[in-house]
């Protein structure tokens, strides 16, 4: 099992992933991603500094599956907050 470590950027609230350099990206792709406990545990820690720091807020793993594009999020929930809203801006 892939994961990857979200969260949302709080200078202006999108979906991140944290990236191999320690960096966030909004691109699911750019993330970094781990495949046994004791990494999981690692960013986990990384995404409570960033939390601490005002970087990131509600920093969580999340399951990934490796797809002939890239990566895709395994839960329907995730791959939402990955590919943006559902509704065209201003529909609400």
């Amino acid at each position: 099992m892939l994961q990857v470590l979200t969260a949302n950027r709080l200078g202006d609230g999108r979906v991140v992933f944290l990236a191999p350099a320690g960096d966030w990206s909004p691109d699911l792709n750019e993330a970094l991603t781990v495949s046994d406990e004791d990494a999981a545990i690692e960013l986990e820690a990384v995404g409570q500094l960033a939390e601490a720091d005002c970087i990131v807020t509600g920093a969580y793993l999340i399951e990934v599956a490796t797809h002939e594009n890239g990566l895709r999020a395994a839960a329907i929930r995730e791959a939402i907050r990955a590919n943006g809203p559902t509704i065209a801006a201003g529909q609400f």
